[in-house]
């Protein structure tokens, strides 16, 4: 199990300064590099996820669309022990499919009223290929998990995914490996380890 810790903070991020993860176990491969930071205060987790990909799908701009179809950068979160975890999928619009679940069998889809207010978030474009940064206030996570409470030294669990099932080279990478004989980014059980850092 590959583990991160997540940079604590003050003020805005600072991008440049924090230490990236690479979501480079490949199951299908394409010209394509991705990685992502995560930093964190006493508000939420700060996500920034980024790739390098020429051929950039960005179709989707409904509620609950499908963005897992166009280019599409991830980040599941399972903050307690137990298994369950939400799942922040992002397309290069800043639309998000999102879920909340055990397993992709029983995944609740959920739809916030204002999710630009609530996740803030802020998708760009680079000279080769796209990113988008984020945040996941802890006041929702409670909403699910009202036993969950940040602290410095905090260990939970997460992973980081990059996919584009309808892109001209449809790829699959992350950044914990999962079983590849039974092949699903939801599967918690294959989480990599996230700890909240300190000052």
């Amino acid at each position: 199990m590959k583990s991160y810790t997540i940079t604590k903070m003050n003020g805005a991020p600072d991008w440049k300064q924090i230490p990236a993860l690479q979501i480079d176990t490949v199951y299908q491969s394409a010209d394509i590099r991705a990685w992502a930071k995560l930093c964190w205060d006493e508000s939420g987790i700060y996500a920034y996820l980024q790739a390098d990909e020429e051929n950039i799908r960005a179709e989707e701009n409904g509620v609950l669309g499908q963005v897992y179809q166009d280019s599409c950068l991830e980040f599941f979160i399972r903050p307690t022990q137990a298994l369950p975890y939400f799942n922040f999928e992002w397309n290069p619009n800043g639309k998000v499919y999102l879920g909340f679940g055990t397993n992709i069998s029983n995944l609740i889809r959920l739809a916030v009223p204002d999710e630009q207010k609530m996740f803030r978030p802020q998708p760009f474009r680079t000279e080769k290929g796209w990113g988008i940064t984020f945040f996941i206030p802890f006041t929702f996570i409670q909403h699910f998990l009202p036993h969950f409470q940040a602290e410095e030294g905090l260990h939970f669990y997460g992973n980081c995914y990059k996919c584009g099932d309808l892109t001209i080279q449809p790829h699959y990478y992350s950044w914990n490996p999962i079983d590849p004989d039974d092949f699903t980014f939801h599967c918690p059980e294959y989480f990599g380890e996230l700890i909240l850092g300190g000052k």
